[in-house]
């Protein structure tokens, strides 16, 4: 993970959280000071995603806080198994333990949701990814996690690619998308969702090569694959689940775009254990 991804979203949830004013923690007196070790442990099965950024919650909160990762990004782990131990004071462990867990159980729930829909197409062409349905702010990490989870990076923001959607299909109508993509910057990807094969038939015309066939089942799916050949590419989106995948990779599509993925995978079960540091042995 690159190093600059998750500070910005973690600095901001400790201050949303106002970690450095906890007025509980301020009552245990001098305990807070204490060295401590908190233990992150799975509640139930899922794909771990997220733990270089529980490390940054604490390093952020204080310097000398000691990340020990026992599991790894992209693992499925059981119930029981220890994710990671952090050591520091008792204080920091408290102040940052609920940033750290909403990053890990939303980030580990999503790279879950995407390992089922991986597993669902394994043996077809499909690569699995996301769309733009993601958490206001969190957009970076959340398509960290779908990465983690073995899909792949689908367009991140307006200004990466061009993605000609229903709404510019109703602006401009059925002649305006040849000269409008032609005024596209040079270099910019061009992506066209189509929903029937009058606008299938245009796209092609205007020499789109990436077609998002939008609300259509896996047959219309199969037929426009067939219709295209091989150097165009059929991308499958629009109400998929990881249940529904498997048709859709079957049917030929090159991608396969999940907004659930993001916008409803449930958080991984995960707690954290806080104890002060024993004066001999590992702590929790």
């Amino acid at each position: 993970m690159a190093d600059a991804l998750g500070r910005e979203e973690v600095q901001r949830a400790l201050a949303e959280d106002r970690a450095a004013e906890d007025v509980t923690t301020r009552l245990l007196g001098a305990a807070a000071r204490r060295p401590a070790c908190a233990a992150f442990v799975a509640e139930g099965r899922f794909v771990v995603a997220g733990l270089p950024i529980v490390a940054r919650v604490y390093s952020e909160l204080e310097r000398d806080a000691c990340f020990e990762p026992d599991g790894a990004e992209g693992e499925w782990v059981a119930a029981g198994t220890v994710l990671a131990r952090v050591r520091a004071t008792a204080g920091a462990l408290l102040a940052g333990e609920r940033v750290a867990l909403n990053f890990l159980q939303r980030l580990s729930g999503i790279a879950t949701l995407t390992r089922r829909a991986v597993d669902a197409v394994a043996g077809t062409q499909a690569r699995i990814t996301h769309t733009r349905k993601t958490t206001p702010g969190l957009r970076a990490l959340e398509r960290y996690a779908v990465t983690v989870g073995g899909g792949v990076a689908n367009r991140g923001s307006l200004a990466e690619a061009v993605l000609w959607k229903d709404n510019h299909w109703a602006l401009l109508g059925a002649g305006g998308l040849a000269p409008a993509l032609a005024s596209a910057p040079p270099g910019v990807p061009i992506m066209v969702e189509v929903e029937d094969e009058a606008q299938l038939e245009q796209a092609l015309a205007a020499g789109v090569r990436h077609i998002l066939a939008d609300n259509q089942g896996p047959e219309r799916v199969a037929a426009w694959v067939r219709r295209v050949g091989p150097c165009v590419t059929i991308q499958a989106s629009g109400g998929i689940t990881p249940e529904s995948a498997r048709a859709y990779g079957e049917a030929g599509a090159a991608l396969i775009s999940i907004g659930a993925l993001t916008h409803s995978a449930p958080a991984a079960p995960i707690r954290c254990d806080i104890r002060l540091a024993p004066t001999r042995g590992h702590g929790p």
